[in-house]
């Protein structure tokens, strides 16, 4: 059986293909989904931990049945995907003697819904996660680290947008722009489908992890490509609104922040997004606590202003058209806008996007699930063709402004996987070096950085626009620093240690270090991420 799960900030979808009907369909689990949606079956992307150490957790539609999301308890946790990866500023609880960390949480996350799905579905053959385009490798090499326990024989990734577009179901030979705005990010991706009549099958998408079955054995017919032709995005989406709408009420009614709280404005933001109007009125009989929430439209757009919401999406949209006319694609070429994320269904989101493109281009209908079925797509036969959205570079001295600075080996845009290294030669730099160190990392836009931090116990994001690079280093810890221990010791005035760099088909940055003195190979197609 071959599921795909698109992993939220806010909710999370899960799709099955179904052998009969040869269409991927919404699963439901019962328990875990929420119940009696007017949407397809979601599973809120949510966490109460009730025993640390067992790893005893409550997960999904089963924390709001039991009114735990409304409490302030350090033990529920929200929002926790945007923290998975990231250098968080402030702190996480110890429960039950064990330190946790947004990396558990998901994991518990992740684990949970599966161990319900195998029962369910008498067993997962191939499973399919998608990633957001602005994901950095921590956190890919975080979901591929929990796949490897899963009892599952094949995992694959694609990125959300790219998925969306195979989502929607469009004719092969257009254009089209994937505007993927949930609950954490904000992606857009302009994405080409067409058929490859004499592309040779091969593995698709980021392969995490092979069962004894190849790809080339159960394919029934020749792939179909989507070539990812642009892509651009950000750390934005509905829980930085509802953090925003929390604020407003604090300060026109001194409410206070609470896990309460911001469901009450959770709610309101989503009645906005059909009515011009919106209200929530909560009483608790045991406390006599009582809150009144009203908000009309105008006010909502006037608070999404003043945090230059509008602004940081034109960024978005002006880089991804940036990247389309260098290969001469103009809005008039896109065929049709596909919106996707709970963030997309608010009529001041698609006012934005009229300023764009014509209405009759714009499709909204499928805006939770075309991710999770889109991605289906990867286990009946379509070829992704893809780039890199981030540069991969080595940290120097700086010495004309006194810093380290990082100098790009790889360059954003290269199509992986790459069938040529990147090469780097270095030498000893003082007498009788014993070693040499190197650290690399995966550099993002230049555009600005996304801080993240507590604030009591909200996880924030903001973004900085300070122009500096956007770095997540790969290898800055202990012990992962030494690439070549020289024997003998090195000396300066001559090259010592050649390195080559390579990004694999799982979007990894891999090495191959040799020494130049005695031709010996030092490290040999290492993942960056996993040196020691």
């Amino acid at each position: 059986m071959a599921i795909a799960i698109d992993f939220g900030t806010s909710n999370t979808v899960i799709a099955r293909w179904n052998p009969v009907t040869q269409q991927p369909e919404t699963l439901n689990i019962p328990g875990l989904s929420i119940k009696q949606s007017l949407n397809p079956p979601l599973i809120p992307s949510l966490v109460y931990v009730e025993d640390a150490s067992a790893s005893k957790v409550l997960v999904g539609q089963q924390v709001r049945d039991r009114g735990l999301d409304l409490r302030n308890e350090p033990r529920f946790f929200r929002t926790f995907k945007r923290g998975i990866g990231a250098d968080i500023q402030g702190f996480l609880p110890e429960l039950d003697g064990k330190i946790i960390t947004f990396e558990q949480v998901g994991q518990w996350f992740l684990t949970q819904i599966i161990e319900e799905l195998i029962p369910q579905e008498g067993g997962l053959d191939s499973l399919v996660l998608t990633v957001p385009v602005d994901s950095f490798e921590a956190y890919r090499h975080w979901l591929g680290t929990v796949c490897q326990a899963l009892p599952v024989e094949q995992v694959r990734m694609l990125d959300e947008p790219t998925a969306a577009a195979l989502g929607y179901g469009l004719a092969e030979q257009e254009i089209l722009l994937v505007i993927d705005f949930g609950g954490g990010t904000l992606d857009l991706s302009l994405v080409q489908l067409d058929k490859a009549a004499q592309a040779k099958a091969k593995p698709l998408g980021f392969i995490l992890k092979w069962g004894n079955k190849s790809y080339s054995e159960d394919s029934r017919q020749k792939p179909k490509i989507a070539r990812v032709l642009a892509k651009a995005g950000q750390n934005l989406g509905g829980s930085d609104i509802d953090n925003w709408l929390v604020d407003y009420f604090g300060t026109t009614q001194g409410l206070a922040v609470s896990p309460l709280t911001t469901r009450l404005a959770e709610r309101v933001k989503i009645q906005l997004s059909t009515q011009t109007q919106g209200s929530e009125v909560y009483f608790n009989d045991e406390t006599f606590e009582s809150y009144e929430l009203e908000l009309n439209r105008d006010s909502f757009e006037n608070i999404l202003k003043e945090h230059s919401f509008f602004e940081l999406l034109d960024d978005s949209m002006t880089s991804l058209l940036q990247q389309a006319r260098r290969q001469g694609i103009e809005i008039a070429d896109i065929n049709a806008v596909l919106l996707v994320g709970g963030t997309s269904q608010l009529p001041a989101v698609q006012t934005w996007i009229k300023q764009y493109f014509a209405e009759d281009k714009i499709r909204c209908d499928r805006p939770f699930e075309a991710i999770a079925q889109g991605a289906l797509q990867l286990a009946q036969g379509i070829e992704i063709k893809d780039f890199l959205y981030h540069s991969y570079g080595v940290r120097y001295w700086d010495k004309r402004h006194n810093r380290h600075n990082w100098h790009p080996i790889i360059k954003a845009g290269q199509a992986y996987p790459m069938s040529q290294s990147a090469e780097l030669v270095l030498g000893a730099s003082s007498e009788n070096q014993p070693s040499i160190e190197l650290i690399m990392g995966e550099l993002g836009a230049d555009t600005g950085t996304t801080e993240v931090y507590f604030d009591g116990d909200r996880l924030i994001t903001r973004r900085l626009n300070n122009g500096e690079t956007r770095v997540k280093p790969l290898n800055d810890k202990d012990g992962a620093r030494t690439i070549a221990q020289l024997m003998p010791t090195g000396y300066p005035g001559s090259d010592r240690v050649k390195i080559f760099f390579l990004v694999d088909e799982q979007r990894f940055l891999r090495i191959t270090v040799e020494d130049l003195l005695t031709n010996q190979t030092l490290l040999e197609n290492q993942l960056v991420a996993q040196l020691s």
